[in-house]
């Protein structure tokens, strides 16, 4: 596979990843099984029957799971570092030209960090749910979240330059919104120096 269209698939699966965990692996290993793509060497086994029952069953945990009130924003905490192994991981095994190093460069800068963007910004979107409705819109933030993520993923095979277009637009959005708040938080921060 070209290594310009292994990024933009990872950067749209990564993206994915940053919602849920599972569903693009399990959308990749469809692909895989259904002969649409050919996995890079020594990532074959996310193409087999195996990684299919084991992704099937886990996104099914994860999805689930992201319905109990109390669990959601305690998964958020958890899935964190998975996305990003997931973004890492889903990347390097579309870069089937490049050298190793390269691809898990590429992996881990791409794929972990795009998914790792993606995360906080749905994490932030639950906290808020959280805090505003009591946890009651929480369900619609985590079915919103469902099927972008499976829409996102379906996608990154269709149309892989638009989604990754998306998703980089959503990522500096992102960023500039994370800068924001950091600025404010410096601001209203208290003074230690002063004395009362």
């Amino acid at each position: 596979m070209d290594i310009a269209v292994g990024i933009l698939f990872g950067i749209g699966l990564s993206a994915s990843a940053g919602l849920r965990v599972f569903l693009p692996l399990l959308v990749t290993n469809i692909a895989s099984l259904l002969g649409y793509l050919k996995l890079s060497p020594g990532f074959e086994w996310m193409g087999g029957w195996i990684a299919f029952t084991a992704f099937a069953v886990a996104s099914i945990v994860e999805i689930s799971s992201y319905y109990i009130p109390w669990l959601d924003n305690l998964l958020d905490t958890i899935s964190g570092p998975l996305a990003m192994i997931a973004g890492t991981v889903l990347t390097a095994s579309f870069l089937t030209e490049a050298n190793p190093l390269l691809q898990w460069v590429l992996g881990i800068i791409v794929g972990g960090g795009t998914a790792g963007i993606v995360k906080v910004g749905a994490s932030a979107a639950r906290l808020t749910s959280t805090a505003t409705t009591g946890g009651i819109a929480n369900s619609v933030v985590s079915t919103s979240e469902n099927i972008l993520s499976v829409i996102m993923s379906i996608l990154s095979f269709i149309i892989p330059f638009v989604i990754a277009f998306i998703v980089i637009i959503i990522v500096i959005y992102l960023l500039k919104k994370f800068s924001e708040f950091k600025k404010l938080k410096y601001i209203f921060k208290p003074d230690k120096t002063s004395t009362s």
